[in-house]
C-alpha cells in the first residue's frame, strides 16, 4: 500500500516557537507511528497568486491531505481552491478564530452562551472617537462584563470591567473588533476545556485559576483530568457540528444551571491537556484524517 503523505501547516512568525514546534513534532510522531508521513510547512513558504487564471501557489509535490494547524485563511481558502483536502477546513477555522463569527453561528441553535453583544466595527488608526454605544452595552449587561477582542488566543485581549470608567478608556484605547459579554460569575477562574474528535469528546480538563477570572493555562491557571457530564460532552460535540469543525477544543463555563458555552478553538493547543490527562489528542486527529481520506 502506498504510504499516506500530508502537510502540516504552521505559521512562521510566532513569537512562541519552541511552544508550537512541540506540538507539530507530537502531531509528526503520531502520524509516523501510523505510517503517515506529514511534512512541516510554515505559512510563509507558500506564497498565493490570484490572478485572472484563478488561484494557485507553488507546489512541488501534492500531498493526500493538509492538517491546517494555522489561521492563514487566505492560504487555507487558496489550498481549498486547488481541491486539497483540510483539516479543518478554512471555514471552520475562520469561524473559530472570530468571536462575534462564532457568536453568530452558535446564537438560536439552544445552546446555552453567555448574552453576547456584538460591538461596532471601527478602523486601525481610527478607533472609537463616539463612545454613545457603550451607555446601551451596559444597560443590557451590567457590571462586571467581560470584553474581549474577536481575535486571540491563550485568555489574551480578554478583560473583565467593573465600572464604566475603565470600561471607556479601555474601549477609547483600541481600534480591534470587540465582543462585549454578560460575566458568569458562578465560573469566576474557572473552565473546561473539551477535545471533540469526530463528533466525540476524547479529552477533557478542569482549568482553576485563584487569582484571575480567566482559567488558562498561559494566564497561571492550574489543570487537573476532568470526566464531564453527557451535558457537557454533548454541548461540546453539538458546537463542533455547527461551526463545522471536524475536531476542536472546545470551552465551556460554569453556569447556575448548568453548562455555558464560551469558545471553539479549530487550533487548540495538545499539549497541555496531553501532560494532564495523558491522552495524545493527535493520534485521535491523525486516525480520523486517514479514516476519512481512505
Amino acid at each position: 500500500m502506498e504510504k499516506r503523505t500530508g502537510w502540516i501547516v504552521s505559521n512562521g512568525f510566532l513569537s512562541a516557537q519552541d511552544k508550537f514546534r512541540q506540538l507539530n513534532q507530537r502531531i509528526i510522531n503520531a502520524a509516523e507511528i501510523r505510517g503517515v508521513e506529514l511534512k512541516l510547512i510554515t505559512n510563509d513558504n507558500l506564497l498565493v497568486r490570484a490572478d485572472q487564471y484563478g488561484v494557485i501557489f507553488e507546489m512541488q509535490t501534492r500531498p493526500d491531505f493538509v492538517l491546517f494547524m494555522d489561521k492563514d485563511i487566505r492560504l487555507a481558502q487558496a489550498m481549498e481552491a486547488e481541491g486539497l483536502r483540510l483539516f479543518n477546513s478554512a471555514s471552520a477555522i475562520g469561524i473559530c478564530d472570530d468571536k462575534s463569527l462564532t457568536a453568530l453561528m452558535v446564537a438560536g441553535h439552544g445552546i446555552e452562551t453567555p448574552q453576547t453583544i456584538i460591538g461596532p466595527q471601527t478602523f486601525d488608526g481610527v478607533g472609537y472617537s463616539n463612545l454613545d454605544f457603550l451607555s446601551r452595552i451596559v444597560k443590557q449587561l451590567g457590571f462586571p462584563l467581560v470584553v474581549k477582542e474577536c481575535f486571540g488566543s491563550f485568555g489574551q485581549q480578554v478583560w473583565l470591567m467593573k465600572n464604566a470608567v475603565d470600561l471607556a478608556k479601555l474601549v477609547r484605547e483600541t481600534s480591534k473588533q470587540l465582543i462585549f459579554q454578560e460575566f458568569i460569575s458562578n465560573s469566576y477562574g474557572r473552565d473546561v476545556r473539551l477535545n471533540v474528535v469526530d463528533g466525540e469528546v476524547v479529552a477533557a480538563m478542569l482549568r482553576t485559576n485563584e487569582c484571575d477570572f480567566r482559567a488558562n493555562i498561559t494566564n497561571g491557571a492550574s489543570m487537573k483530568a476532568y470526566h464531564p457530564s453527557k451535558a457537557e460532552c454533548d454541548m461540546a460535540i453539538k458546537v463542533c457540528g455547527i461551526v463545522g469543525a471536524e475536531f476542536a477544543g472546545v470551552d465551556l463555563l460554569f453556569g447556575e444551571n448548568g453548562p455555558v458555552f464560551c469558545e471553539a478553538n479549530s487550533n487548540s493547543h495538545i499539549e497541555n491537556i496531553y501532560q494532564c490527562t495523558g491522552i495524545d489528542v493527535s493520534e485521535k486527529i491523525i486516525d480520523y484524517i486517514i479514516k476519512t481520506i481512505s
